[in-house]
């Protein structure tokens, strides 16, 4: 297997907590994983030594026309939304978008994307205090300023800071599958999945009165996804009243139950995809999705493919 190279920028003024997510997420060897993993490399869109928030300075090893062979490119946010990217930068991204490569941006990295013309006609996120920025000098871009991640299949935007892991280990499942991302997940002591459709932030805290209630359900939830479970048996075992438990849900995940509840069993889908060992009858019923139809109709919905082609893929087994 050919060894997929990501280039991440590097410039003056660097965005550096953005910087070392890509870094964590694709320049450490992970020989535990028993797969081809990344090539990596840092490339400075300009001359001299590049000073990072925080008081760092760094000397990138590549110049600009590196972009040329990489097959993911990764701007791990822009110095300043209101300051245009060289022009000679702009012109890689598009050749390299061009050529099929995958551009992605973190937080206000998406305005070198906007320049660049490549999110013309798509949807995309930034952190929420640019969102009205991005969407009043870009209006051919449809600005989702709520959303953690927007995967439009070659270019991915990422909110905030920290949406900039969700959307690297997204790539890392798009990859690799579930179970290597989750690996890598465990490996960052974070949350494996995050959906890119989850809200950026919760606009108030759960109730002080809460006690816990919401979380234990949803660790009970996690751990029993094969029983069958409406809207007022969770609300139940919360001891909430069924407005309230989709309140508390829609605040805490930026979902309802019932869209949380799917999202979960197709997690665990991709887990038992992997494996070639649980029939796929078993996957629905252990899923809890209960037949196939049921579960081809939610897979293809969230995931954007059939299980057989997902197994066929990631399956452990090539051959299944």
């Amino acid at each position: 297997m050919k060894k997929h190279l990501v280039v991440a920028l590097a410039y003056d003024r660097l965005c550096t907590f953005e910087f070392g997510c890509t870094v964590e997420l694709f320049a450490l060897e992970r020989p535990e994983l028993g797969v081809v993993w990344y090539d990596f490399a840092v490339c400075a869109i300009e001359p001299g030594t590049i000073r990072a928030a925080g008081g760092i300075t760094v000397q990138a090893p590549y110049a600009p026309e590196l972009l040329a062979l990489a097959d993911t490119i990764v701007i791990p946010g822009w110095r300043d939304a209101d300051e245009a990217p060289p022009p000679a930068l702009l012109d890689l991204l598009r050749a390299a978008h061009a050529r099929g490569a995958r551009l992605c941006s973190i937080c206000s990295g998406v305005f070198v994307l906007a320049a660049a013309g490549v999110l013309d006609g798509q949807h995309a996120t930034t952190h929420w205090r640019y969102a009205d920025k991005l969407a009043q000098r870009h209006p051919r871009i449809r600005v989702e300023p709520d959303l953690l991640y927007v995967d439009n299949g070659q270019v991915i935007t990422a909110a905030g800071s920290a949406a900039g892991l969700d959307m690297l280990l997204h790539l890392v499942r798009r990859d690799y599958g579930a179970r290597i991302g989750n690996m890598v997940a465990q490996r960052l002591v974070i949350a494996p999945h995050r959906e890119g459709g989850q809200a950026q932030f919760v606009p108030r805290p759960l109730a002080p009165n809460d006690g816990g209630r919401l979380s234990r359900l949803l660790d009970w939830l996690r751990a029993n996804l094969a029983l069958p479970h409406t809207v007022a048996a969770m609300a139940e075992r919360a001891a909430m009243s069924p407005r309230t438990l989709q309140r508390q849900f829609q605040q805490a995940t930026g979902l309802g139950p019932v869209d949380w509840l799917i999202r979960e069993r197709i997690a665990l889908v991709k887990e038992l995809l992997e494996s070639p060992e649980v029939a796929l009858a078993q996957v629905a019923e252990r899923s809890g999705f209960g037949s196939m139809e049921s579960l081809r109709h939610h897979f293809r919905r969230v995931a954007g493919t059939t299980p057989g082609a997902y197994r066929k893929r990631f399956g452990l087994d090539k051959a299944d």
